[in-house]
């Protein structure tokens, strides 16, 4: 017992020197010098040995891999929707290593099970729904969607879980909504080709309008519509589509109504921004991914439904060798679409139980003023073109008509930024987004500046590139 533990401290030990190190990089080098992928396997040694490594090898090899990794905790991380780094919520996502529990019954999580249900009751309490609410906690967006549109499957018909589908049953969704949703329908037997994807208005919203029309075209065909999937924060434009308008029309039809607000959903904590999502309490069901807006580390995905029973009808399954003690509500395994789960709770815990719900609701706040200051820049300055709008954590513009994947591939390949590109409109644009609440308004003045040294610098690379288009 002795030797295990000896062996932890030294272990742990090397994580801290690593960590340590990577702090000081980072500092440096905000941007991990790339190393091509023809390349990978000739710059790092990631084989696996036949024999234990020598100790020295063994951690050379282990720094090399973390310093050459993506680092997507700077302050020139701009590339997809998380980053940042919060020391209260990577507190909960080591101590969850440690203990490693895992969620699916109260016998093997204890209280780590009232962690979860803490924090679930919450996001229902401040929703304004009742005690018949619920939810769960999965591993990413793609889960909770997928989630969503079985529990719609099965509240239209209770019979499919048992017989399946013997019908044509309908998903509708806008055409900038997450590429999850023809995924889940072909997972979960709808099929791709029955997922309507409805226009949008110039800021990227869902047409209502449409929406309506579609359902009744496909009624009087004597189809079956089951489900409307609304987004709060599209991808690219980081659009709210309109709940308000969409309520209305789901009632009508009988429709489940769910709210994939992965991206921008957080703004349930902000007084400020929450009208964004007016109308959320009457959706059938919502999520929001607490790894981005809120800056827990990845994984941590909510869904929460207006009627847990849902949940029950769906997810659950008896297992006399799993649920052997406590109530149901106590064994999440009876909730959730896995069994074994890792506790991706924690992490969330002790970051909202540091700063408090008026700490969660000042860092979505702290996104969207950083949104604002790049748009202002980006106005002020006539190089460039604004294609976004106002209130959305996605910043899309151009510079110097410079295209937008040859100027955002050259900063990724000489290290400078990362930062993505995209479309809309038949427009592409660099895609800006400013999910890092631990930056400040100087370090979204100092992206553009790095942007602006380095095309000034790279002039003739960059109009080679543009015309072997």
């Amino acid at each position: 017992m002795k030797q295990v533990k000896r062996i932890m401290e030294n272990t742990l030990s090397l994580f801290n020197q690593i960590v340590k190190e990577l702090l000081a990089e980072e500092a440096e080098h905000p941007v991990a010098a790339r190393i091509p992928s023809d390349q990978l396997y000739e710059q790092l040694d990631l084989s696996l040995p036949e024999k234990p490594m020598h100790t020295a090898a063994y951690e050379k090899a282990v720094k090399a891999l973390v310093m050459a990794t993506p680092r997507t905790a700077t302050k020139a991380f701009f590339n997809q929707l998380f980053g940042g780094r919060n020391e209260k919520a990577i507190l909960g996502d080591l101590l969850a290593v440690i203990l490693n529990n895992s969620m699916y019954t109260y016998k093997a999580a204890g209280p780590q099970v009232g962690v979860e249900k803490v924090i679930l009751r919450k996001v229902c309490d401040i929703i304004g729904w009742d005690d018949k609410s619920g939810g769960t906690i999965a591993p990413g967006g793609s889960m909770t969607n997928f989630m969503a549109m079985l529990m719609a499957r099965d509240a239209f018909d209770q019979n499919i879980p048992k017989e399946g589908l013997n019908r044509q049953l309908l998903v509708y969704t806008s055409k900038d909504s997450h590429y999850s949703i023809p995924k889940n329908a072909a997972f979960s037997g709808i099929g791709r080709e029955n997922v309507r994807y409805i226009p949008v208005d110039q800021k990227g919203r869902m047409d209502c309008q449409a929406l309506q029309q579609q359902i009744e075209k496909d009624k009087a065909a004597g189809l079956s519509p089951m489900m409307v999937n609304l987004t709060a924060g599209t991808t690219v434009m980081g659009a709210f589509d309109k709940i308000d308008e969409a309520i209305p029309i789901c009632q009508a039809h009988n429709l489940w109504l769910h709210l994939d607000g992965a991206y921008c959903g957080s703004v349930l904590f902000s007084e400020q921004y929450k009208h964004l999502i007016k109308g959320v309490d009457k959706v059938d069901s919502f999520s929001f991914n607490a790894h981005k807006m809120i800056g827990t580390p990845l994984t941590c995905s909510l869904i929460v439904v207006k009627d847990q029973t849902h949940l029950y009808e769906s997810f659950s399954s008896d297992a006399s060798y799993l649920y052997q003690t406590d109530h149901d509500e106590f064994n999440l395994g009876k909730t959730s679409l896995q069994c074994g789960r890792r506790n991706d709770a924690l992490k969330f815990w002790t970051l909202w139980k540091s700063v408090g719900t008026e700490g969660l609701e000042k860092i979505v706040d702290q996104q969207f003023e950083l949104a604002d200051t790049a748009r202002n820049y980006i106005r002020d300055h006539e190089d460039y073109t604004l294609y976004s709008y106002n209130e959305s954590v996605s910043i899309c513009f151009n510079y110097k008509d410079i295209p937008a994947h040859v100027i955002c591939t050259l900063l990724y390949e000489h290290s400078t930024l990362l930062v993505g590109y995209g479309h809309f409109e038949g427009q592409e644009f660099i895609r800006l987004v400013t999910i890092n609440a631990q930056n400040e308004n100087k370090d979204i003045i100092d992206f553009f500046h790095t942007l602006e040294k380095f095309v000034a610098q790279n002039e003739e690379i960059i109009s080679d590139a543009a015309l072997s288009e």
